[in-house]
């Protein structure tokens, strides 16, 4: 069997249409979820409330240092994900940075936000994986 560019087969959208995969798409939404919940996040930090406790803890910040942490991680996720969904050519690299430094901060941040910090290094897993999955441009690939 021959290996066609996806861009040439009737139909079906590759990398030259505009038109982005399902992996890329699930990355972009769930980078613009996870994006403005993290900014809110930061902002719930920043403004001294009493959501997050302190303990002690190996990587004890301040909380409002906490807070500036997840607004600027927040702004990348953001900016990463409309640069995958508008299917650009630094969108991809930008979401798996962006989505590993949040996995990490969040790993972090265990001890303050269990729950949601799981949770979100759940979805920032999944981002990492939706992104550097084989997309080829052969009718080959998967």
């Amino acid at each position: 069997m021959t290996a066609v560019p996806e861009g040439t087969r009737g139909g079906r959208g590759g990398p030259e249409s505009g038109k982005i995969g399902g992996p890329s798409l699930f990355a972009g939404a769930v980078l613009m979820l996870s994006g403005p919940l993290s900014i809110l996040m930061g902002v719930s930090g920043t403004a001294q409330d009493n959501v997050f406790s302190a303990s002690s803890y190996t990587y004890q910040f301040d909380l409002a240092a906490w807070g500036w942490i997840h607004l600027v991680v927040g702004v990348g996720l953001v900016i990463a994900g409309l640069g995958v969904l508008t299917n650009r050519s630094w969108g991809r690299g930008a979401g798996v940075v962006t989505a590993g430094i949040s996995l990490i901060t969040q790993f972090m941040f265990v001890p303050y936000y269990p729950v949601w910090s799981i949770s979100v290094m759940t979805l920032d897993l999944l981002i990492i994986f939706a992104l550097t999955r084989f997309h080829g441009g052969t009718s080959g690939g998967r």
